[in-house]
């Protein structure tokens, strides 16, 4: 065989253990890489809030009575003092054919009562004249002594008997007079009164401040309670949000903490100032039904009136409260922090491969991590490291 060939054959085994060797050797990782950079860092708490009407007035009814129809309608604009529904007397019941000749029979009982008391009046009367007789005649005998006094003052004592008699039988007479009235009122007015029979006994409902019409609760005309719900008024303009954040993210707010407003429908977020951290936490079951403990945070809005004039009670917006933030911090993502013996650490990429780096971290949200020592600005960092990634492996981007 010739050198020429032989020299050949050597050549391709050596490309061919040159491609075993290339296959068997260890890859490099691909991996997310992230650079350790100055940039805005703001560390904030997420919720979704409705906006509500800061003063609520709810208009209910004073007297029991018969409303009549509400005229106004939700978004209406009234004034302080404006009425809003006038209500009636109650009416008088209805009486079917037997209450109603029961009610005649009663009427009669009444008429017949009159009648009666008259003539005991009258008897009554005759008895007074004759004993006031009586004892005119018996003070003359006494004066002339042909009778005693004890005989005197009995007939005196009787005239008094008798005018009293008198006086309680009509009394008895006015009394069977007004309850002959009274049952002659109820056959009379058993049925249900015009719309204005009793206006001038009618009770007005007066609006206690301006504003708008957020609800009617008893709209159409008909019988009402004391104390009945009528009308829900407000100020439209005068709107707070209320938002429902979980107890442990609520001892981070603190009064005058700045809001920012997204997604209400506008352009521009608005802003807020909290007002009120409410100290009693309630409990509420999550869509997923775990129960939590939230707390309601109330924040006024301090944007211009004129960037949220169409927003109206119980819209919906996506409350942003700034806990802390930054415009220039060192940072990484937060996901590249692990912990290792007790420390955060980091895989800092040096020379294309992965080294353990101890840093100490400062504020952090659920994206990135402020970084105050361990780490120099344009530093590489893995930013999702996994367990495959270890002291002196190889790595590139992915």
């Amino acid at each position: 065989m010739s050198l020429k060939r032989w020299l050949w054959i050597l050549v391709l085994i050596s490309i061919v253990v040159a491609l075993i060797a290339f296959g068997y050797r260890t890859q490099p990782l691909a991996l997310e890489l992230s650079v350790a950079a100055m940039r805005p860092l703001r560390v904030t708490v997420e919720e979704e809030g409705k906006t509500r009407i800061l003063n609520r007035y709810v208009v209910s009814a004073p007297v029991a009575g018969y409303a009549e129809r509400v005229p106004l309608k939700v978004g209406d604009g009234i004034e302080a003092g404006e009425v809003l529904v006038w209500i009636q007397p109650p009416p008088a019941p209805v009486l079917d054919s037997r209450s109603r000749a029961e009610q005649q029979a009663r009427v009669r009982a009444a008429e017949a009562a009159v009648q009666a008391a008259g003539e005991q009046e009258r008897a009554a009367a005759a008895e007074e004249f004759y004993a006031a007789s009586q004892a005119v005649r018996q003070r003359q005998l006494l004066q002339s002594g042909d009778i005693s006094r004890d005989v005197a003052d009995r007939a005196a004592s009787e005239a008094a008997r008798t005018k009293a008699a008198r006086q309680s039988a009509r009394n008895l007479v006015v009394q069977a007079r007004s309850e002959l009235e009274a049952a002659r009122a109820a056959l009379e007015h058993s049925v249900l009164p015009g719309k204005n029979s009793n206006s001038a006994a009618r009770v007005p409902v007066r609006a206690p401040a301006g504003g708008r019409v957020l609800s009617v609760a008893h709209e159409s005309e008909g019988p009402v309670a004391p104390g009945e719900a009528l009308v829900e008024i407000g100020n439209a303009r005068a709107l707070e949000v209320e938002v429902e954040v979980l107890s442990a993210d609520a001892v981070r707010i603190t009064p005058g903490m700045q809001v920012l407003f997204e997604s209400w429908g506008g352009a521009q977020p608005l802003e807020g100032r909290v007002r009120r951290v409410e100290p009693v936490a309630f409990t509420k079951v999550s869509a997923l039904g775990v129960e939590e403990q939230r707390v309601k945070v109330l924040v006024t809005i301090t944007s211009p009136e004129s960037e949220w004039s169409r927003l109206g009670d119980r819209y919906r917006v996506e409350a942003t409260f700034i806990l802390w933030k930054s415009d220039s911090v060192l940072q990484v993502p937060a996901s590249s922090l692990f912990r290792r013996q007790g420390a955060w650490n980091v895989f800092v990429v040096a020379d294309g491969r992965a080294r353990y780096r101890r840093v100490e971290i400062g504020r952090r949200n659920g994206m990135a991590a402020q970084i105050l020592a361990g780490l120099k600005a344009g530093e590489t960092v893995v930013a999702h490291p996994g367990d495959s990634v270890e002291e002196g492996v190889a790595v590139r981007a992915r």
